[in-house]
């Protein structure tokens, strides 16, 4: 209410000394339920009402706050003015308040109280509207709680059946990756024994593995074929194995069983590689069950695409990716957030670009002014205005079917985590690209 307007009502009703009175700190001045026949006018202090559900008073009883009064406001004003004279809420002294008050006494003649109530309307207005406005607070952060319980509960079920999964991996990896020891050691043992000569192209495909592109392997071959005369599948083959430095009249000599030989090696290489990736995926899918995540790690942000990009290689297989990294100072937090960020974006990113001709991701690093920003676009169709919205919501997925059924969580853990770094991710789509752009700050910035 206007203070002018609200000025000469206080000088005429609230200004008389026999109607004052100090109320201490945690003294009930109104009781819920209870006759109340004052409007009282706060001259210092702070008060609040609050709300109970319980038809009658009982200790221990929850209750709302409903009602917050301080110095230059009113209390009473519902009971007061709404002629029933009784109590919608307890009202409760928070510190020691310096209250004047009104009477129903001086509103005996209707004349008297139709003049008041004409006189305080606005005051009466902006109470409904302070009740109002504070209601439909309540209301959203009820519902806001309510959705971060379902969200909760969602991923302990995730994280119960990640945990699960991963120990399962975890047994298997280890037998496959034992196995790859003890197999490695028996073939080259024999392989020593029964021809010795053969032991360097076995050992060059059990370090290096293959180290050439299908590019250059089928370059190659198509020289290996015009020179040494040699079939075309072998000549590719000869043109995997025999390393960029190495010495071709060597394998060349006897190159049936040189190129058996680093097949042998090259398989035990991907098999232990393979080994190792999947015991990366476990430490990933594991994390997923943690409830506690260590943000002091120092991380390189770039390493974390790079890592992201590898565990999706399968995923990312046809498609053509393009990474322009930026020189990127250090980054404090957490290494498995990061990664799960990256993760969640390119794995949709992926979904979209299923159809798609000649598909692309291209991903940008870079820093200025204490932020560090990432965005991830592809040449997938466009996100639809309706989808934009609620992109980033718990249980909103567009896979409902299928092998790539969605939970609904990928991009709302992206929004959450960004959250956590005091930083945002924004999604822009029209007919020709998509793209996600992440701004985030280091954790030990959001002290």
């Amino acid at each position: 209410m206007d203070e002018e307007k609200l000025k000469p009502l206080i000088d005429r009703y609230f200004s008389t000394p026999e109607r004052q009175m100090l109320l201490e700190a945690g003294t009930v001045l109104i009781e819920q339920g209870g006759n109340n026949e004052r409007l009282y006018y706060v001259r210092s202090g702070k008060l609040a009402g609050f709300y109970s559900e319980a038809e009658e008073s009982e200790e221990g009883s929850e209750s709302t706050q409903v009602l917050s009064a301080g110095t230059g406001e009113f209390v009473g004003v519902h009971s007061f003015f709404s002629g029933t004279w009784t109590a919608s809420s307890t009202v409760i002294a928070q510190v020691d308040s310096q209250l004047a008050w009104i009477e129903r006494a001086d509103t005996e003649s209707p004349d008297d109280y139709s003049a008041l109530t004409a006189q305080f309307m606005p005051l009466i207005v902006n109470e409904l509207s302070q009740r109002q406005i504070r209601a439909m607070r309540e209301s959203l952060a009820k519902e806001k709680a309510l959705q971060q319980l379902y969200t909760a509960e969602q991923m302990t079920t995730l994280g119960q059946l990640a945990a699960g999964i991963a120990h399962e991996l975890n047994n298997a990896t280890g037998v496959v990756s034992s196995k790859a020891v003890r197999l490695e050691a028996a073939i080259s043992s024999l392989i020593n024994q029964a021809n010795p000569e053969l032991a360097t192209f076995f050992e060059t495909g059990l370090i290096q593995g293959q180290v050439l592109t299908s590019r250059e392997v089928r370059e190659r071959g198509k020289t290996f074929e015009k020179t040494y005369r040699l079939p075309k599948d072998q000549a590719r083959e000869l043109a995997r194995a025999i390393p960029r430095e190495g010495h071709i009249e060597t394998w060349m000599k006897q190159h049936d069983v040189a190129i058996r030989a680093w097949q042998l090696g090259r398989d035990l290489y991907d098999l232990k590689l393979a080994s190792q990736h999947t015991v990366g995926i476990v430490k990933s899918v594991k994390q997923l069950g943690r409830t506690e995540i260590s943000h002091d790690e120092v991380i390189n942000i770039n390493d974390t695409i790079m890592q992201a990009k590898a565990l999706l290689k399968s995923d990312l297989r046809g498609v053509s990716v393009h990474f322009e990294p930026g020189t990127l100072p250090a980054f404090t937090g957490s290494q498995t957030e990061l990664m799960q960020m990256w993760i969640n974006i390119l794995k949709n990113a992926c979904d979209a670009l299923k159809s798609t001709i000649a598909p692309e991701i291209h991903i940008h690093t870079r820093y200025s002014n204490g932020w560090y920003y990432v965005t991830i676009g592809n040449n997938g169709p466009e996100i639809t205005e309706e989808t934009r919205r609620k992109i980033f919501q718990p249980d909103f997925t567009t896979k409902k079917t299928g092998l790539s059924f969605g939970l609904g969580l990928g991009l709302s853990i992206v929004k959450r985590i960004a959250s956590n770094y005091n930083g945002s991710v924004a999604v822009k789509s029209d007919r020709e690209k998509t793209i996600f752009r992440i701004r985030l700050a280091p954790w030990n910035s959001n002290e």
